[in-house]
């Protein structure tokens, strides 16, 4: 940015009755932003809200309610991501169930769970596939050779979800001038969707990479479109994100899985925003379809905070009753949530 641009932009945000609202819809831009410093050194006149990135924090309760019946049922066992262990559903968590005689374990990587299944044909091995468009090429490549190799001793619960429809009811909210993309999905779904939604909703958007450099890049063209009140999207993270994104691996999505509605914590159910398995991979889903009751703790804000209505500390429990060692909401959980990741930064106000 040249300095002459900076000046102005900065008077410009001095001169503002109401802080300018951004929205970063990416768990790893909300920790980039802490780790590079940038969310300490922004003007207060920005406040940056974290949005729904996180697919642990999206989930609802009776997903994990449904992994934790699985962990009980004799000559089962489940395994799903270390974060997920922790997620409260509206009947405990899976490390709870473990504590109580669950059969739950975690992976480091999905396909793990293929040596597991061979040496152990009597255990039905239950895998919670939970993630965003990122994911899905992962979890859509297992399943392949799950078919491929004829193990019949492999299920799958899945919680995927994509970022498209969120996005759509986020920019009807006043209350938030522009989005950062979220780079991770961009690389596989590239431009045409975020592009579309801005066009529509008539709000800026910018998808921007994660380094200190990429982020304050990502950053200004945001608050130069807001400033001059530009409607449009901005690819800042073009040496990644191509116009048609991954071809490859929104193919294989496309193979293995269908879109249909999906609850998302704190937006209810969204037409048209889960993947479930097409009908000639039916047999290996666990009844995924239907989980969309989401008990929220009582106090717990993070579907406010999910919708940008509350910044994490405006939570009446944070820091509080709900640390990551005994989160009482599911933000408190992952690496990913906005809630840890505040915490674990020190627990300061945000911008």
């Amino acid at each position: 940015m040249r300095t002459a641009e900076r000046d102005v932009m900065v008077q410009w945000l001095r001169n503002q009755h109401q802080p300018m609202r951004l929205m970063e819809v990416c768990g790893t831009h909300t920790a980039a932003l802490y780790t590079t410093g940038l969310r300490n050194i922004l003007p207060k006149e920005i406040k940056m809200l974290s949005g729904p990135g996180c697919p642990v924090c999206v989930t609802p309760s009776a997903y994990i309610d449904k992994l934790i019946d699985y962990a009980f049922r004799e000559g089962h066992k489940v395994l799903t991501f270390g974060d997920m262990l922790q997620v409260p559903g509206g009947s405990g968590s899976l490390s709870g169930a473990k504590a109580e005689g669950g059969n739950v374990n975690f992976f480091y990587r999905p396909e793990d769970v293929l040596p597991m299944a061979a040496a152990d044909p009597d255990t039905t091995f239950v895998l919670g596939a939970v993630g965003f468009e990122t994911t899905a090429p992962v979890w859509a490549t297992l399943i392949k050779q799950v078919v491929a190799q004829k193990i019949r001793n492999i299920k799958f619960l899945t919680a995927l979800k994509t970022m498209p429809r969120a996005l759509e009811v986020l920019s009807t909210k006043q209350s938030i001038d522009g989005f950062l993309c979220p780079g991770h999905v961009a690389v596989i779904t590239g431009c045409e969707s975020f592009r579309e939604i801005s066009e529509h909703y008539h709000k800026p958007m910018v998808v921007g990479g994660f380094t200190q450099e990429q982020l304050l890049q990502a950053l200004c063209r945001l608050v130069l479109a807001v400033q001059k009140k530009q409607n449009g999207f901005w690819n800042e993270y073009a040496s990644v994100v191509q116009e048609n994104g991954n071809l490859k691996a929104q193919k294989i999505i496309q193979d293995i899985f269908t879109t249909g509605d999906a609850t998302w914590r704190g937006f209810g159910k969204l037409a048209g925003s889960g993947l479930y398995l097409r009908d000639k991979y039916m047999e290996l889903d666990a009844g995924s379809a239907g989980l969309d009751e989401d008990k929220i703790p009582p106090g717990c804000a993070c579907g406010e905070v999910l919708l940008g209505n509350k910044l994490s500390q405006e939570c009446p429990l944070f820091g509080k009753t709900c640390i990551p060692e005994h989160p009482v909401g599911a933000c408190m959980v992952s690496a990913e949530g906005s809630c840890a990741i505040s915490f674990r930064n020190g627990g300061r106000n945000e911008n």
